[in-house]
């Protein structure tokens, strides 16, 4: 009989100085070799893989109008809270990553 693998447990860890976010929009920040987007919308804090899920385009780079980022390449359209997908060509939801802000620091759990 053999164990199964441990599971990792997933911890909070510090980002991104909420001080340094570029107010009102997506501020591109790399943890490892993820590129996320950091998303200072209307609603709060929320934090996406930074690729667009249709054509791999940067969204740091896209339109952000504090609760939806249009993909700069081909104008697919997802909500920054959720991921979901809002409009053509885009079809698969952004990857979204749990994040909470504590002591002035966009914190993500991973």
């Amino acid at each position: 009989m053999t164990d199964a693998p441990a599971r990792r447990q997933k911890v909070w860890q510090d980002l991104v100085a909420v001080a340094d976010l570029e107010k009102g929009d997506v501020t591109p920040v790399s943890l490892g070799a993820r590129e996320l987007a950091v998303y200072d919308g209307l609603d709060g804090i929320t934090v996406s893989h930074a690729r667009c899920t249709h054509g791999a385009a940067n969204l740091c780079d896209g339109y952000f109008d504090g609760r939806r980022i249009e993909c700069p390449l081909h104008q697919g359209l997802f909500d920054a809270r959720t991921g979901a997908v809002l409009a053509a060509p885009a079809r698969l939801p952004l990857r979204m990553i749990e994040a909470r802000v504590e002591r002035g620091m966009v914190q993500v759990l991973i």
